[in-house]
C-alpha cells in the first residue's frame, strides 16, 4: 500500500515560515536539518506527529517564482489543510491576525476559506460535510 509521507510548500523565509506554520497554525516542528544555506525543515500536525510531514521548502529554483506568482495571483492555494470547524478556525486565525482572501464559503461538499501564509502563498482551510 502507498501513503503520502511528505508534501510541500515553497517558501520565501524558512525562519519566518516555521514560526508563522508553528506559533499560528500549530503544527509542530519534525525536522530542522541543515543542507548548506537552508535546511530540510519540516512540520507535522500535533495530533499525527508520524502523519504526512510538511516541508517548508526554499523558494530558491528558477522555476519557483513564476509558478507561485502565478498560483497566487489567479487565487490558487498552494497547499490545503482539514479542520473540523472552519467557522472556528478562521475567527482564531483571524484573532491572530492572518489575512484572508476569500471567507468562509460553503462550496457543495465543504465548507473552506482561503489565507495569506505570509511566505508567498495561499492555503486553503476546508471542513468536510457529513455525506448524506
Amino acid at each position: 500500500m502507498m501513503r503520502i509521507n511528505l508534501t510541500n510548500v515553497f517558501v520565501d523565509d524558512q525562519a519566518k515560515a516555521l514560526a508563522f506554520y508553528t506559533n499560528v497554525l500549530g503544527f509542530e516542528k519534525k525536522h530542522d536539518i541543515p543542507v548548506g544555506e537552508d535546511s530540510w525543515l519540516t512540520v507535522v500536525s500535533p495530533e499525527e506527529p508520524d502523519g504526512t510531514q510538511l516541508l517548508l521548502e526554499p523558494s530558491g529554483h528558477r522555476a519557483v517564482g513564476p509558478y507561485k506568482s502565478a498560483l497566487y495571483e489567479d487565487g490558487i492555494p498552494a497547499a490545503q489543510f482539514a479542520v473540523d470547524d472552519v467557522e472556528a478556525e478562521h475567527k482564531r486565525l483571524a484573532d491572530a491576525g492572518v489575512n484572508f482572501t476569500v471567507e468562509p464559503m460553503d462550496v457543495g461538499a465543504a465548507i473552506m476559506a482561503v489565507f495569506d501564509d505570509t511566505c508567498g502563498n495561499l492555503v486553503a482551510i476546508v471542513q468536510e460535510k457529513a455525506q448524506t
